[in-house]
């Protein structure tokens, strides 16, 4: 039974470990552009790991072929020798991999911005964007320690008008190069501010960097050594609230360290909203009060829209997954399936042979009696998906959620699905 509280006896767990736990591995497994999961967070650098089901090392040959004669270091007036030719002292080099290969694995050009973001580099990349060079949705990699903080902005703005997605990365070396360059990226204030820009920003990996300089970061000078004029603090707030980024807890360790650049971890700057790896926040809506609750968590990344609903009767729990990719992608996805399952903590459960998928509409969608004894395991939970697969291990599309951010949601429904339909305790 209830306690005085109104809370179940299994509520008063929930909070005790699991909080850091989900910091720890929240977005440690994602979804790729046609549905893979990947676990290896080094993966996160290089999206081609995760497209189509199919394995990284298949993926590694194809990049390193793309790479040959692939990459394009240009600037605004077209084409370049290659970047380490090109790229002076003092402005930014833009590399643009638009090759057949590339294009045929990641759906959409790579885009290399490195070096010093100078007060030109907004003008050249939105050159490129307005001759089609770069197109909305486009993969930007970024690496530059220094620059105009005024660019970065205008960088950052230009990313979200285009939807693009934000990485940290080094420019890919052509082959007939022998010049050494670090793999290490590293992206700092004007560079920061500028991958906030991105609609989809994936965390830093491996011994990649991002940080603030803590001076510059809160209250930005009004020039820096080439003379370029700087944004006031207000302007960088503004741009903030507009890129829907919140600096939150890091704010005060801004105001108050002496070193010269404030780090940020992968894990702080999921666990802060500064980084999505790939997927906009979840949403939520609810019905707690009906005799029938239900609860409805949805998703939009840059894949399209998914959707997980439980409905509670007195009959059970209907769990219900939605994945919208569209009538004609929903049918081929169903006709080549041979079995469909949702994954909590990425163990298969409730698997269905054939006929367990259907379309609906515009989304592929997968439903199945879920027992109120177990809605428990989901109260605990750090991910739930839902997946259609086929012969083999490279026929596999779905999604996945990462529960901690609706934790409470989880809470509040599992007590209103008690009070409507109550199941025996174990």
């Amino acid at each position: 039974m209830l306690t005085n509280e109104g809370q179940h006896p299994a509520i008063s767990r929930l909070f005790r470990d699991v909080h850091s736990q989900d910091i720890c591995n929240e977005r440690h497994c994602r979804v790729g552009t046609s549905g893979a999961t990947v676990q290896d967070r080094n993966a996160d650098r290089n999206p081609l790991c995760w497209t189509g089901g199919r394995s990284c090392s298949l993926w590694g040959v194809l990049l390193l072929l793309a790479g040959i004669g692939a990459t394009s270091p240009i600037h605004a007036h077209g084409a370049a020798p290659p970047a380490e030719h090109t790229q002076t002292a003092s402005q930014m080099a833009i590399q643009l991999n638009n090759d057949k290969m590339t294009l045929a694995i990641t759906k959409v050009p790579q885009i290399y911005l490195y070096g010093v973001i100078d007060a030109g580099a907004p003008q050249r990349f939105e050159a490129l964007v307005r001759s089609g060079k770069i197109p909305s949705g486009s993969d930007i990699y970024l690496n530059s320690s220094s620059g105009d903080l005024r660019a970065g902005l205008a960088l950052g703005r230009l990313f979200r008008a285009g939807s693009m997605v934000t990485h940290l990365g080094t420019p890919r070396r052509p082959l007939q190069s022998s010049v050494y360059t670090s793999k290490t990226a590293v992206c700092v204030d004007a560079c920061t501010y500028a991958y906030f820009g991105g609609l989809y920003r994936w965390a830093p990996t491996g011994s990649d960097r991002i940080g603030l300089s803590p001076n510059g970061a809160m209250d930005p000078p009004k020039t820096i050594g080439m003379g370029q004029a700087q944004p006031a603090s207000g302007d960088v707030d503004a741009y903030l609230k507009d890129m829907g980024v919140d600096l939150g807890e890091f704010a005060p360790t801004l105001k108050t360290s002496h070193d010269p650049v404030v780090w940020l971890t992968a894990e702080q700057m999921m666990s802060m909203g500064l980084a999505n790896n790939g997927g906009l926040p979840i949403t939520v809506k609810s019905e707690l009060t009906s005799a029938a609750p239900y609860l409805v968590l949805s998703q939009v990344d840059r894949n399209g829209e998914h959707r997980i609903t439980l409905q509670c009767q007195p009959s059970g729990v209907t769990l219900t997954a939605y994945d919208l990719v569209g009538a004609t992608r929903a049918r081929e996805i169903v006709s080549h399936g041979t079995r469909s399952y949702f994954e909590i903590d990425r163990k298969e459960t409730l698997t269905q042979q054939h006929d367990g998928a259907s379309v609906a509409s515009q989304s592929v969608m997968i439903t199945r009696p879920y027992p109120a004894t177990q809605l428990e395991q989901l109260l605990f939970a750090h991910s739930i998906g839902a997946w259609v697969g086929g012969r083999t291990s490279a026929f596999r599309y779905g999604f996945v959620f990462q529960l901690y951010p609706v934790r409470n949601a989880l809470k509040d429904y599992y007590l209103a699905c008690w009070r409507a339909a109550p199941w025996p305790l174990k």
